[in-house]
């Protein structure tokens, strides 16, 4: 099989702070946004990864999901439980620093983890985590 992953999705209830946050602090480039009924879907992506896109999605925009299920959703949003992504980068403390100095929301400084990797965490403008594991 030749299965690779195009898009990951994570929810945003503020489009124009989780722009700012891919585009600027980790300077992921832009590939599409899309606005409907008031609703903005935004792709980005590492610009060295053409083929590999996070879609930031409005979570409560699908017809199946229940003013019960939204609001769920938005309670886990803000506790910072419902979305997640793992990044990798060659220098985690370089990149830390960099994204310390850009006012991101730090979760956990750069750590050697018992399972063998070094990583540290921060939240995006919707609560969602983002580590960031230096590559092998």
């Amino acid at each position: 099989m030749d299965i690779t992953i195009q898009a990951s999705f994570l929810p945003q209830d503020d489009p124009d702070a989780a722009l700012a946050f891919y585009r600027d602090v980790l300077d992921f480039e832009v590939r599409n946004d899309v606005g409907l009924n008031g609703l903005r879907w935004i792709t980005v992506g590492p610009k060295e990864q053409p083929g590999t896109s996070i879609v930031l999605f409005p979570p409560g925009a699908d017809p199946g999901v229940t003013e019960h299920e939204r609001n769920t959703i938005t309670e886990m949003m803000a506790k910072g439980t419902f979305g997640m992504i793992l990044l990798s980068a060659p220098d985690v403390d370089g990149t830390f620093e960099r994204l310390q100095a850009l006012d991101a929301e730090v979760v956990q400084e750069p750590t050697d983890q018992p399972y063998g990797v070094r990583d540290c965490a921060f939240r995006d403008p919707a609560g969602n985590l983002i580590r960031i594991q230096q590559q092998p």
